[in-house]
């Protein structure tokens, strides 16, 4: 059985669980489930996690759902909160990927699944995870642009996954790429792109996420001047906090998934998950 708690988003199926939620007027959130489950069912619960509200009302149903006497439930959270804070840079931050994989693990689920986890450490915080590669989704984008497009790898960061890409597509190209950031700050500097010319060559970068976009920007910039032709971005957790007029200014097209809202722009193209985690 499947409860689908995000409105509108059934990327495993169609919500076979019928259940009420809203805020108390202190703030917090509450929900009941109106399907009867049989003891010994399996369910299998979806959530969009974009706030810690949506991560409570995720656990408050893990509990409603225990307490009628379920005991295999399993999650589906496509963008995994705070995946970016996969290590301490400086003294005095938390780790905070590992604070929310330590709340899921006491919650009583038995399994886990991510759609592209940022990094490998996801997984290796979270008990009985499987991380779905967004090799499906850069297949799909690709035969979309019907053009030999280089993979571009934006930093050293993503260089592991993009190659896995590669594999899959039976090797298609990668130029690397590279950046630095100020740790304390944020603030990006020393773009890199190793290659002398990219003879006018279609580029798409691939990357996890996509939240203001200077990586993108300031990579384009560096792209361009290396000759490159058509640039187009393949994100798998499209955020886009700054909109999307600077990016338009760059790429011919943005290709994301529902993973973490529904987006309606020109220039953007959406995969549904319910056609790529099939």
């Amino acid at each position: 059985m499947i409860l689908n708690l995000t409105p509108n988003f059934e990327p495993l199926g169609k919500g076979t669980i019928e259940f009420e939620s809203f805020l108390f007027k202190g703030g917090e959130p509450h929900i009941k489930i109106k399907t009867d489950i049989s003891e010994g069912e399996e369910v299998l619960i979806t959530q969009r996690i974009n706030s810690f509200h949506e991560f409570g009302l995720m656990l408050l149903a893990i509990d409603a759902v225990q307490r009628m006497g379920v005991d295999l439930i399993k999650i589906f959270i496509p963008y995994f909160p705070a995946a970016r804070q996969d290590r301490v840079m400086v003294p005095g931050e938390p780790l905070s990927v590992k604070v929310y994989a330590d709340i899921i693990n006491n919650s009583g689920v038995y399994h886990t699944t991510v759609f592209d986890a940022h990094s490998e450490v996801t997984a290796a915080v979270l008990n009985h995870c499987t991380v779905v590669p967004n090799h499906k989704f850069i297949e799909m984008v690709l035969n979309e642009l019907g053009s030999d497009a280089l993979l571009i790898s934006p930093d050293g960061g993503a260089l592991k996954k993009i190659y896995k890409v590669s594999e899959y597509l039976g090797g298609r190209e990668v130029v690397e790429c590279s950046k630095s950031r100020d740790v304390k700050t944020g603030k990006l500097k020393g773009f890199k792109v190793y290659a002398d010319d990219l003879q006018g060559r279609d580029c798409l970068i691939v990357d996890d996420i996509c939240d203001g976009g200077g990586t993108f920007m300031g990579l384009a910039k560096e792209l361009e001047a290396k000759n490159a032709g058509r640039l187009f971005l393949a994100v798998s957790h499209g955020i886009f906090s700054k909109g999307f007029d600077e990016l338009s200014q760059h790429f011919e097209k943005i290709y994301t998934t529902d993973s973490f809202r529904e987006i309606s722009e020109d220039k953007v193209k959406v995969f549904k998950l319910n056609t790529i985690i099939k």
